[in-house]
């Protein structure tokens, strides 16, 4: 652990709290995106107004007791992007947490601390949630496993929300092993088994939308993939075409975002940062019209994306365009970099199928995922994949 701080952590006073002495994570440590409840703590969405105006909380989301239950210990509250509503991990009201695989460079939001606490050695896992990208996206920038799971798969009660039909309870580990013994404890219920051979499909569509700079160091990764789970198959996953995938998931992120917060936002007029405040506004203007087309898109799509992939299909695709910009990268080009990602990120979101981002290439030294993206309730499944994908890879 570096003697700089990450700025992984919010800077609560630590509370002591009851562990388990035994269980299935007795001895692990991790994080909390500070947007669950835990007792005794506030809970600020990144937005210190809003911490004050729900104050301190008295109790504390399932998701966190459920991992104390099982012997985990809670190090802190990790930083997160303001109302979880961006891309970047850089927050103005406190600081920007720091890639622990390569500092010059975005961590990535909006679980930036959580990401941010486990790649600098921190803690062994943390939790995030991700909406738009907002596990994937960080897992790839900081070398990370991380899955966004199947919608409604992990409770996210006692969380605040974002838009609650994408918003789902993720989260981060270093190391695929202790990743799988969290999903133990997390990913309850039956899971939709894959076979131990799924058929492994390539959707060229979306890896095509990689620079060719990061399409290089796939190519080695991609084919170890090859190695382990055979050969794949070309597909085609964009529906109509990649622009309407994109406005039908911005169209619906932004009501539900704008209907979650607006009167919070418009009541108290908090200070945000720039660009969460621009797509906060422009959230608002979203009309009734574009959401109900959004909607009907969205069920096509998921319709599509369901019969492509059946029980026993897997996407192999790019978790993100390239490696994390450097920190020096101007608004602009990062927030083109943010649009060119939710073009791949949005499979996932619109349909609510699981995908976990696995660290396994590399390119100027940062870290680049590679994902799989699986059938509604496959998220075991993902995981004993990406455990032998993993494992045969070391």
């Amino acid at each position: 652990m570096s003697h700089h701080d990450p700025h992984a952590f919010m800077p609560y006073p630590v509370l002591p709290i009851d562990v388990s002495e035994s269980g299935p994570l007795a001895g692990l440590r991790f994080g909390v995106k500070d947007l669950f409840h835990v007792s005794g703590y506030p809970t600020s969405m990144g937005q210190p107004i809003l911490a004050a105006w729900l104050g301190c909380q008295t109790k504390t989301a399932p998701v966190v007791q459920k991992l104390m239950n099982a012997g985990a210990t809670m190090a802190g509250k990790t930083v997160c992007d303001e109302f979880a509503f961006s891309m970047t991990g850089d927050n103005i009201h406190y600081g920007a947490p720091r890639n622990g695989a390569a500092p010059m460079r975005i961590s990535g939001g909006s679980s930036s601390g959580s990401a941010s606490a486990v790649s600098n050695g921190m803690v062994d896992f943390a939790l995030g949630t991700d909406t738009g990208g907002s596990v994937r996206a960080p897992a790839s920038h900081c070398g990370l496993v991380g899955l966004r799971p199947t919608h409604g798969r992990v409770s996210l009660s006692g969380g605040l929300p974002l838009a609650p039909s994408f918003d789902t309870c993720g989260w981060f580990a270093r190391d695929i092993h202790v990743f799988a013994r969290v999903g133990e404890v997390l990913l309850e219920g039956q899971d939709n088994f894959l076979p131990q051979r799924p058929r492994l499909l390539l959707p060229t569509d979306l890896w095509s939308l990689v620079s060719s700079q990061a399409h290089d160091a796939l190519v080695n990764p991609k084919k170890r993939v090859n190695d382990v789970l055979g050969a794949d198959h070309p597909v085609q996953v964009v529906l109509d075409n990649i622009d309407r995938m994109y406005w039908a998931f911005r169209y619906l992120q932004g009501k539900e975002a704008w209907e979650s917060w607006g009167a919070f936002i418009t009541q108290y007029a908090p200070t945000m940062g720039h660009a969460v405040a621009e797509r906060m506004l422009w959230s608002s203007k979203v009309t009734d019209d574009q959401a109900r087309s959004a909607t009907q898109f969205r069920v096509r799509f998921t319709a599509h994306i369901e019969q492509l992939l059946g029980d026993d299909g897997v996407l192999l695709l790019p978790t993100m365009p390239d490696i994390a910009p450097l920190k020096s990268t101007s608004e602009e080009a990062i927030e083109d970099y943010r649009n060119r990602a939710i073009r791949m990120l949005c499979v996932s979101g619109l349909s609510g199928l699981p995908q976990i981002s696995l660290p396994m290439a590399k390119r100027d030294g940062a870290p680049l995922g590679l994902s799989l993206l699986g059938p509604r309730g496959s998220d075991r499944s993902l995981i004993s994949l990406s455990n032998e994908l993993m494992t045969a890879t070391n």
